[in-house]
Formats: structure tokens, C-alpha cells, sequence
């Protein structure tokens, strides 16, 4: 097979979450199990930091990748979904693994999947742990799928977990309560392994102080150490009687809580030794998004009119992406919209401003809201726009329709900001 063959396989033959939702989601580790056994278990083979969260996990694993990168060492990044092309999601010091080497993995391994018949996710950790044996990285910053307990990261014990925040999201699979949800994500915490939450949130503090008392984990909640804001392009930070301003290309406001998370986990990895300097930390947070290929974040597209696309699509989310349009000025929004139909979406519209104007359409996946059924949930809430169910005739739609000092974004779904053309 070639590589869009090999892909195509890939989607076709394994279950796959982020095209058909929960029903593609496995409850327990054996599949990953019996496909590291079958690869000598190279997840055994090289260190780790595993990120865990409802939101944030993303920008924060490429942020401690792009300093660690920065610092000298061979860094790997394994994150989901891709946007663009699947070999996004495996990385070496910001180089997506080749498509040659995806190939021949799926190759040598058929027999396995034809036996083991693991999911889409499943087949792309234990692809991405053999890779990075193979390549002897120095340390691996992997990012959870879904949840944390049951995913198919936590075969791994890394030298440092760090958890983002809590929020809905995927309740179906990870349960109705916030404290539930922060169970299943303080299942990656392992014994006498330390333990960063960037966020404390009062309502699962103790679910994360209960898991780590249990294992011997030192816990330590980074916004009670480092206090993070935001002016213009800088971030400001204070930390005991010290200040510094950082630097960073992903310029979302939401990013404080995440970069608080960042600095404590580079306080860890200092102690267990890793020589990462102030001007390493600097550096790596102007460049992260640069140096590790990271898009879709609070993501500039154009001046004029101005165009941003962002991949937050849950309630904590989409209220950050509110928050951070009050940073920004313009005259009309115009919202390219789309959505998929797992979410509690009565919930997320009536969180959107009524004042804008929306442009409906569903990104070419199966988990997608049909855009019409999309409006008229959107209209029963007094949203008004129009149906362009092709993302970039929507997004093209918007840009003829907003004048110079109008805003037009572009989110609602990962998958919809994924079809972007100029991304």
C-alpha cells in the first residue's frame, strides 16, 4: 500500500473516535497491551511526560515540547487529533514522523491488527511508541486521547504527569459529574511519580489530593505558584517575590493557565535533573507553536478583514473564546460555525452572542451536525445566520459579507477548523 492506501486502511478497518464518536472508544487497555507486547514494549524505552485535561492539554504538550526542544534535547510529541495530515500527531523535535515509516509500521504489524483488531487510536499509540524507540528520544511528551485512566497513553509511567483542568466533555464515556471526570483524568498519576495541575478548581482538588495521597505522588496545583496574566503580547508572571514577562506565539488569553502549568512542570523536570535554563523556557514559549507545528489555537489567518480560527469546542472552551473576543476590537462578528452531535449543544449555543452573525456548516465527517438541524437548534435559541454547509464556502461567504473592521472566526469543532484550505 502507499500512504494514503495505508490511511485509508487505517480509517476503513479500525474504529475510529474522532469520526464516530463513543462507539469507537475502548474501556480497558488490553488492546494496547497486547500491541506493545507484540513491539517489544517500547514504551519502556525512553521517558515520559504524560498530559492529561479537559482543555489546554494540547497547547500546554506542545509548550513543554518546544522548551525542552529548545533546551537540547531530543524531544518527541505525541498529540491527537491531527488536523491536517495523520503524521501530525508523531513528532521529533517538531518533524512529523515520515510517511514512508507509517507504512511500513501498518505493514509489519497487519498480522497483529487483523488479530488484536484495536481501534484507530489504539494502533497510532503503539505506532508512535515504536517510533520513538527507535529514534532513541531523551523524553516524550504524550498527550491523552480521551480521559486519562482507560486511554491508551496510561501504559506508560512517565517521570512527571500534569493534568490541565477540569470540564464537560465527553460525558457519555467519562461520566455525568466533574468529580467523576477528574477521576478518570487522575488515573494517569502513578506511584511515587509527580503529579503538576495547572488549575485549582475547587470542586476536584480533592479528587486529585485523594489519588495522589493513595500513591505516594507530591501533588502541586502550579496557579498557587505561579500567578500568569496577560498584557497585549506578554505574559506576565509572578512567582514568590520574582516577576518575569514571557513571550509566547500562542497568544490566546486562556493560555495563562496553561503556561502556569508549564513552569511547574519545568521545575520537576529541573530536579530530576534536566538542565533547562530561564533563556530555554524564553525561548521555546515565543516559538512553541513554530518550533512543534502547533495551529488552530487563537490561530491569525488574515488582517482584512481580520480571521481567527479556533479549535475550542466544549462549554469551558467556547466561555474562553468569549473571554478573549473582549480583547479584541471590531465593529460585527461574523462566526463560521459548525459542530458534531455528541456534544451538549442546546448548552454551547446558549453561551454564543446573539449579536453576531452566524454562518452554518459541518466539517466531511460522519460525527458532524448536519448544518440545517445545526441552525434550528441555533435559532431556537435566537441565533440567526445562514446555512453554507461547506466549511470554506462559509468561511468565503463571511469574508465577502464583513467589512474592514469586522471580526471573522472560525470554530465550534476541531474538525471544522481541520478543513480550513489556507490553515
Amino acid at each position: 500500500m502507499n500512504y494514503a492506501e495505508t490511511v485509508d486502511y487505517l480509517y476503513r478497518n479500525l474504529p475510529m473516535y474522532q469520526r464516530i464518536g463513543a462507539t469507537a472508544f475502548k474501556n480497558d487497555l488490553t488492546n494496547t497491551i497486547a500491541l506493545c507486547n507484540a513491539l517489544g514494549n517500547p514504551h519502556t524505552k525512553f521517558k515520559s511526560v504524560h498530559v492529561a485535561g479537559t482543555n489546554g492539554k494540547g497547547s500546554t504538550s506542545h509548550m513543554l515540547a518546544a522548551i525542552l526542544q529548545t533546551a537540547g534535547y531530543k524531544t518527541a510529541l505525541y498529540t491527537s487529533p491531527h488536523l491536517k495530515d495523520f503524521t501530525e500527531r508523531i513528532r521529533i523535535n517538531g518533524l512529523a514522523v515520515s510517511r514512508q515509516f507509517v507504512i511500513d509500521f501498518v505493514e509489519r504489524i497487519k498480522p497483529h491488527i487483523e488479530s488484536i483488531k484495536p481501534s484507530f487510536f489504539e494502533i497510532t499509540v503503539a505506532m508512535a511508541f515504536d517510533y520513538f524507540a527507535q529514534s532513541n528520544v531523551e523524553l516524550a511528551v504524550i498527550e491523552v486521547g480521551l480521559g486519562g485512566r482507560l486511554d491508551s497513553t496510561n501504559v506508560i509511567t512517565p517521570v512527571l504527569s500534569l493534568i490541565t483542568n477540569i470540564s464537560w466533555d465527553h460525558m457519555e464515556i467519562l461520566g455525568e459529574t466533574l468529580s467523576k471526570i477528574a477521576a478518570e483524568k487522575a488515573g494517569i498519576i502513578k506511584p511515587y511519580v509527580p503529579v503538576i495541575v495547572s488549575e485549582t478548581q475547587a470542586g476536584v482538588e480533592p479528587v486529585f489530593r485523594a489519588t495522589a495521597h493513595a500513591t505516594n505522588s507530591t501533588i502541586i496545583f502550579a496557579d498557587q505558584y505561579y500567578k500568569v496574566a496577560k498584557t497585549n503580547d506578554r505574559f506576565n508572571v509572578v512567582a514568590g517575590t520574582g516577576q518575569l514577562q514571557l513571550k509566547c506565539d500562542l497568544q490566546g488569553q486562556y493560555q495563562t493557565k496553561n503556561i502556569a502549568g508549564v513552569l511547574a512542570a519545568v521545575d520537576q523536570l529541573r530536579a530530576q535533573g534536566f538542565s533547562i535554563s530561564a533563556a530555554h523556557v524564553q525561548n521555546g514559549l515565543q516559538h512553541a507553536g513554530r518550533l512543534t507545528g502547533l495551529k488552530g489555537r487563537w490561530q491569525k489567518l488574515n488582517d482584512n478583514p481580520l480571521t481567527i480560527c479556533d479549535t475550542a469546542h466544549n462549554e469551558a472552551g467556547i466561555k474562553e473564546i468569549l473571554n478573549q473576543l473582549h480583547t479584541v476590537n471590531f465593529s460585527q462578528l461574523h462566526w463560521v460555525w459548525g459542530m458534531v452531535k455528541d456534544k451538549d449543544v442546546r448548552k454551547i449555543l446558549n453561551l454564543l452572542p446573539a449579536d453576531a452573525h452566524y454562518y452554518f456548516c459541518q466539517a466531511n465527517i460522519p460525527r458532524a451536525m448536519d448544518a440545517t438541524t445545526l441552525a434550528q437548534h441555533a435559532n431556537a435559541v435566537g441565533l440567526k445566520g445562514e446555512i453554507i454547509p461547506d466549511v470554506n464556502e462559509a468561511i468565503r461567504t463571511a469574508n465577502r459579507h464583513a467589512q474592514h473592521n469586522d471580526l471573522v472566526l472560525i470554530g465550534g469543532s476541531t474538525f471544522v477548523v481541520a478543513e480550513i484550505e489556507n490553515l
